[in-house]
């Protein structure tokens, strides 16, 4: 096997101020008592909770008040107009879903609100597609099928936005769509009645990182609001289905993210706490019984319900039942869902395992001095899977992964935006195809590189972290060369990849684990993205009663899924503390002291707390740093711009306010929208020895096709008056990189504009004298990825920063920080 070098990382501690401190422990022992609060104290303040009414809403859902779903504006609102009218005029309504846990809660929560102004199965229906025929979105085959039985309005929900095709094909068909969704926006709005999606909002708004099933939730809100004479069911009862979507798709837990995330586990774990007879939603019950869990803790959906709902598609594609298993209230039929449901987890745990070893094998062939972006391909790889194996081996190798299947059996792109990259769907047909999964790891645009390579590609799409592709098996070599000649030239060398970096929050000894800690810890949750679950750095420890267990199914068989139990000890008890290892066999623990990071955790089956072991090295002295020793300095100035922009609305775009030392401090105050440009400033701070201050505003997105009439202003401005621009003005004046620039040039050109370029200079000849409809469309793409990527880097937390900032400036010293 391939062993990887890895650094790890301790931030550094910090000491709140004691009336922080204060507060905090007030909070903790009105529930406890006894509880110190200075762990949680100094992880909150590490990660930027440092103010008293912050620090209320973050910790307690009732000091928060939520955003009006009538934020989306004049979308919700023609959204609430279109359902009254379907309602008043007795419309057959469709809901349609996605097959994932957050588009299978959505359309849960869809069927549950709705269902109170729309007859069930008469009135209303829904439809989710098969992931492995269908993949993720509209298609024609549904559209007819649900235009045959009557319907004329189809409400979707965790997908649809760039379905444009779809979309006009049911509009000929005499069909309305209402679009929810969270997923990027197309470059002009749709033929619908309405397209609600936190994408249109500031990045700042406390709606913005909404997943599918919480937009749906807002629109049911909406409905409620208008007509609340007419539900008979309380609002409040959708929340724990909005928990578990939410969780389960790993997005920002900030704003009202993190506040139904709260209200909903409350609720998910009430209705636990219930006889089996008096529960609400007894399949739920029924899958927390049949995973071990309370549903108390994000941990409970998404190592629990989660994986298990995700389950069913990947091994079935049709993922219908889901629905009904989280909606029915017969308890004996939700027995049986949830016994299927679990089979079908046991036999992706099982390929999942099977997949996971023949990668391996191929990855111990493979040749990682060379190798940045890993590209595997297999007949027989089932393309369900690929997705959590490619995360796996993304986060091991520290290498954007892409597995592939060439089963002409297998479905399309895992995620839900794709884009047809051939004109002619006959170009495909007479191909053999790859199909599969690609993941990257934290700071390498996948969606960038892939992009590059589309005329290779069959269908592709996704976002930076994650996508799904296809392509003809005979352009897989020349893709995976290409790919990885595109990485080596925007990053330098492949050596600087294949490093992860462990992140430990705080350094602790094993006497102190176990409940304190824990309930000290528990304060932080829901954690997720922008507020990760705390690891905890044990240091000089061993372990004792090892022991390797194979997970059964509830049939009783065994799956080739390994955990590795053991006991940790070190010199500050004479006990050990229980802990699992999954995945792992015990011949991987070392028996010599050791180094280990762990998430401390609580297992309701067993009742009793216990650590999830996230890695472990034999002792080394010294080889642990703490930020910012050992590392590039970097300050973070952005919340600063945010409480200023608050207080004096037209300084939000500077950083003059600030006092910073611009005599020992490089300052970044225009937001990156690549890691490449960061890398740049980056460098900037290693070369000169300064301090590399971010002091960026939020950005402030502007409606693509907006940009595009900007810069169609600008050109024609040049043609009149025979000036000359720079292509730096331009590009501040519409706040676009020169990369979008000059996909802007050739869609100038494409719409009749002689555009000369000359260096820096751009000189514009004369206008078009007709202005084709469609020519900016690629623009408008180019600038709403963009905005997205800005939106991105103006939330990376300061640790992936700082980590990034220690291997550029690492080199052969940062060799006693590896294993």
């Amino acid at each position: 096997m391939n062993q990887q070098p890895v650094t790890w990382h301790l931030q550094q501690p910090v000491l709140p101020p004691e009336w922080f401190l204060e507060q905090v422990r007030q909070h903790l022992n009105s529930n406890s008592s006894g509880l110190s609060g200075q762990y949680a104290a100094a992880l909150l303040w590490q990660r930027g909770i440092q103010d008293r009414e912050e620090l209320a809403r973050f910790l307690n859902p009732q000091d928060y008040q939520p955003a009006s779903p009538f934020d989306f504006g004049e979308e919700m609102s023609a959204g609430v107009d279109r359902l009254k009218l379907a309602r008043t005029q007795g419309e057959k309504v469709a809901i349609w879903g996605d097959f994932d846990a957050d588009g299978i809660t959505a359309t849960s929560v869809l069927w549950d609100g709705l269902g109170q102004f729309f007859t069930p199965n008469s009135q209303l229906t829904y439809f989710i597609p098969n992931r492995l025929t269908q993949s993720h979105g509209l298609n024609r085959s549904g559209i007819n099928d649900l235009a045959a039985s009557g319907t004329t309005l189809i409400v979707t929900c965790d997908t649809g936005s760039t379905n444009l095709d779809e979309i006009e094909y049911a509009h000929e068909l005499g069909i309305d769509i209402i679009v929810t969704d969270h997923h990027t926006l197309p470059p002009s709005r749709p033929r619908v009645a309405a397209i609600i999606n936190p994408r249109s909002l500031p990045a700042t708004h406390p709606l913005a990182h909404l997943s599918g099933v919480a937009v749906a939730y807002k629109v049911v809100e909406a409905l409620y609001s208008t007509l609340p004479e007419i539900p008979q069911e309380p609002l409040e009862g959708l929340l724990d289905l909005v928990a578990i979507g939410l969780i389960a798709d790993l997005v920002q837990l900030s704003g009202d993210c993190r506040y139904l995330a709260q209200m909903g586990l409350k609720r998910l774990h009430q209705e636990w706490q219930k006889s089996p007879m008096e529960r609400r939603r007894p399949g739920v019950g029924e899958l927390l019984d049949l995973c071990k869990r309370s549903g108390d803790r994000p941990t409970d959906i998404s190592f629990g319900i989660g994986p298990r709902i995700n389950a069913v598609s990947r091994i079935h594609g049709d993922a219908s039942f889901c629905v009904e298993l989280l909606t029915t209230r017969d308890r004996r039929h939700a027995q049986k869902l949830a016994q299927d449901t679990e089979l079908a987890n046991s036999r992706r745990q099982a390929i999942q395992a099977e997949v996971d070893k023949q990668v391996q094998q191929k990855l111990d062939r493979l040749d990682l001095s060379t190798t940045g972006v890993i590209v595997l391909q297999d007949p027989q790889w089932p393309a369900g899977v690929l997705g959590l194996v490619a995360g796996k081996v993304a986060q091991e190798y520290a290498r954007p992964t892409i597995l592939l299947s060439t089963d002409s059996g297998n479905s399309e792109a895992e995620t839900p935006q794709k884009t047809q990259l051939f004109s002619d769907s006959s170009d495909a047909a007479s191909l053999t195809l790859a199909r599969g999964s690609a993941r990257s790891v934290q700071n390498i645009d996948l969606y960038e590189l892939v992009k590059e390579q589309e005329h290779l590609l069959h269908r592709f799409g996704g976002h930076p972290f994650a996508a799904g592709l296809s392509l003809p098996v005979q352009n897989v070599p020349l893709f995976t060369e290409a790919i990885n000649r595109l990485l080596k030239e925007k990053m330098g060398a492949v050596g600087g990849l294949g490093i992860p970096v462990i992140q430990a929050d705080l350094r602790c000894t094993v006497i102190e684990l176990g409940l304190n800690l824990f309930k000290e810890l528990k304060i932080l949750e829901p954690c997720g993205m922008g507020n990760r679950v705390p690891l905890l750095l044990i240091e000089n420890c061993q372990f004792k009663n090892v022991w390797n267990a194979k997970v059964k199914d509830k049939k009783g068989r065994k799956i080739e899924y390994i955990k590795t139990e053991f006991q940790i000890w070190d010199e500050s008890s004479e006990t050990g503390f229980p802990g699992l290892w999954w995945g792992h066999y015990k011949e991987e623990l070392p028996t010599v002291p050791c180094d280990a990071v762990v998430e401390l955790d609580h297992n309701s089956f067993k009742k009793r707390y216990e650590v999830r072991l996230i890695a472990v090295r034999p002792r080394k002295a010294g080889t642990v740093v703490t930020s910012p020793e050992g590392g590039l300095p970097i300050l973070d100035f952005r919340s600063n711009l945010i409480q200023k922009g608050e207080e004096k609305k037209d300084e939000l775009d500077s950083s003059e306010g600030l006092n910073l030392d611009r005599t020992t401090s490089i300052v970044l105050e225009t937001c990156p929208s690549s890691w490449e440009e960061l890398h740049q400033w980056l460098d900037l701070a290693i070369q000169t020895q300064k301090t590399l201050t971010i002091a960026y505003p939020p950005p402030k997105p502007v409606s693509p096709l907006q940009v595009w009439y900007q810069l169609v202003g600008v050109a024609k401005y040049l043609s009149r008056t025979g000036q000359r621009a720079t292509r730096g003005q331009v590009c501040s004046k519409l706040s676009i990189s020169d990369r979008t620039l000059e996909i802007g040039i050739q869609a100038l050109i494409a719409a009749g504009f002689q555009v000369k370029t000359m260096g820096e200079s751009l000189q514009v000849i004369s206008g078009p004298l007709t202005h084709p409809l469609g020519v900016g469309d690629r623009f408008s793409a180019a600038v709403e990825e963009e905005q997205f990527r800005r939106t991105y880097f103006y939330q990376v937390p300061l640790s992936t920063v700082q980590a990034i900032g220690r291997g550029r400036g690492d080199g052969e010293d940062g060799e006693d920080l590896q294993k």
